[in-house]
């Protein structure tokens, strides 16, 4: 199809969702309020409904009084309840998807359900939201002449009970129209394979003589396939293969770490990057600016927005707060309500606001991923920053991290450990770890006080992980893959101790 006809068809698509979108801009809070009633007026009629007798709630405030913050260890039951059959639980359509979820890394998995509502009027309009706002902004792109190259997750569909489950992306690929799949590679086929090294090499064979010209995955695994690829094909860049690629479309994880070793990449000056903030439980922001590393909180996908101040977050005085009383630079544990029937559930993602109107957020981490034993409160944003701006200063490459807290034993004071993976080891680590340091100090407050003439912290110490170390490690977890993450930050040492036991091992 000619260039200006496939224009001619995404500004028409655009201009009619461009009017939804102004809507909300400029009435959020009316927006937000209007879904609620719209999602409990719904559910009326399911367990949860009668439950909490959602027929007599009436506004935000006996929402609030009424229904309890949940987390997934609450919900479960009932989730269990609709994966063996039964219906109409916590939402009032039949659910027979469930987006299997490890959350992080924990060996407990999550089956979070989704509902043909969400497939539809969140995870995919989300998408097409993303394609919209990245050609509003770039109004000469030629990105529907090529291919967009995904790397989704590595496990297949299952069946269970008349209800499936798998990776969300798996799902989002297993329903997705015929036009995406037309406009993706590699083919559903490929995509769903589940042994990882085998997946990576059909990518490779199945993509090199397809015109590219956009990428989506998360950074660190898209790392993987992308070094692969220039491997096979013996090329220095990946405009080399691919001439048209323009875009990068990323999340999942922090890109601050890998944005360098992208640059060497894809080293065109006019090359986009695009971050999107999505999980299992639904499809929440979207960059909507070039070159920002803001994300436009989208409030008309289904999902019902609240947040606890993470001073207040576990404690006996933990507040939860709508949309209309966030502030800005604060840090909020997100709840959400969606229309899969989650209600007022805790997702684990911490966001700080750094606009009101409208209102934009940056990813800060995890509710259960930082270090706060020593009331240095440091979060993964913090860290993912330091790293990038020590490896500036020092030339290195990190391919993977974490951290945890060497706790005071008697009269010696505490410090924090860190395990890094470098692209090349440094010969003398000490300049890296002085600069890592520093960052850290310019970054956060907090940590700046504990570390003043060493009063509570010490320095840090750095472990250089061997080759591989933590990609053996996810395999040993039985979760390589492109939704797996590493845990970055935590106030337990289990992960770093698992680490430093294979670290004089191979694989």
């Amino acid at each position: 199809m000619p260039l200006p006809i496939i224009n001619s068809i995404a500004s028409w698509v655009l201009k009619q969702r461009i009017h939804q979108i102004e809507l909300f801009l400029k009435y959020p809070n009316e927006v937000q309020e209007e879904l609620l009633l719209n999602l409990i007026r719904a559910a009326e009629l399911t367990a949860v409904g009668r439950q909490y007798d959602f027929s007599s709630i009436k506004s935000y405030q006996a929402f609030c009084d009424r229904v309890p913050i949940s987390t997934y260890e609450d919900l479960q039951p009932m989730i269990e309840r609709t994966r063996m059959g039964e219906q109409f639980v916590f939402w009032n359509t039949p659910i027979k998807w469930f987006a299997k979820s490890s959350g992080t890394t924990n060996a407990k998995s999550k089956f979070i359900p989704v509902s043909s509502e969400a497939l539809e009027d969140c995870h995919y309009k989300g998408s097409k939201d993303l394609l919209c706002m990245y050609l509003n902004n770039n109004e000469n792109s030629q990105l529907f002449l090529g291919k967009s190259l995904r790397l989704g997750g590595s496990s297949q569909i299952y069946e269970n009970n008349n209800t499936f489950f798998g990776d969300l992306s798996a799902i989002l690929i297993e329903n997705m129209p015929m036009w995406a799949e037309f406009s993706s590679t590699p083919s559903n086929k490929t995509s769903l394979m589940s042994e990882w090294e085998s997946k990576l090499s059909a990518i490779v064979a199945e993509t090199r003589n397809e015109n590219v010209t956009s990428f989506a995955g998360v950074p660190s695994w898209l790392l993987v396939l992308m070094n692969r690829v220039l491997e096979e094909n013996n090329k220095t860049t990946l405009h080399e293969l691919w001439p048209n690629l323009e875009v990068y479309f990323h999340g999942g994880v922090s890109f601050e770490p890998y944005r360098d070793q992208y640059k060497k990449l894809l080293p065109k000056s006019d090359f986009k990057y695009y971050e999107i903030y999505n999980a299992s439980e639904g499809f929440f922001a979207i960059q909507d600016q070039n070159g920002s590393s803001d994300l436009l909180l989208m409030l008309d996908y289904g999902i019902f927005y609240e947040f606890i101040p993470m001073d207040t977050f576990g404690t006996q005085n933990q507040k939860t707060v709508r949309l209309s009383d966030v502030e800005t630079g604060k840090n909020y544990a997100v709840v959400i309500t969606t229309n899969s029937g989650l209600w007022r559930y805790l997702i684990g993602d911490t966001v700080r606001f750094t606009s009101l109107s409208p209102y934009r957020i940056r990813i800060t981490g995890r509710t259960k991923h930082h270090i706060n034993v020593f009331g240095e409160e440091l979060m993964v944003e913090n860290t993912d920053a330091a790293l990038a701006k020590a490896c500036e200063a020092t030339g290195l490459e990190v391919i993977d991290y974490t951290v945890a807290p060497i706790f005071m034993d008697g009269k010696e004071k505490g410090a924090h450990e860190w395990m890094v993976e470098f692209r090349n080891p440094p010969i003398d680590s000490s300049e890296f770890v002085n600069a890592l340091d520093k960052a850290l100090q310019s970054l956060n407050s907090d940590y700046e006080a504990k570390r003043y003439n060493n009063m509570t912290l010490n320095p840090l110490i750095l472990n250089v992980a061997r080759p591989k170390l933590f990609y053996d490690w996810l395999r040993d977890q039985g979760k390589l893959g492109g939704q797996h993450k590493i845990p970055r930050l935590s106030n337990q040492r289990d992960y770093l101790e698992q680490l430093k036991s294979m670290q004089l091992t191979t694989a």
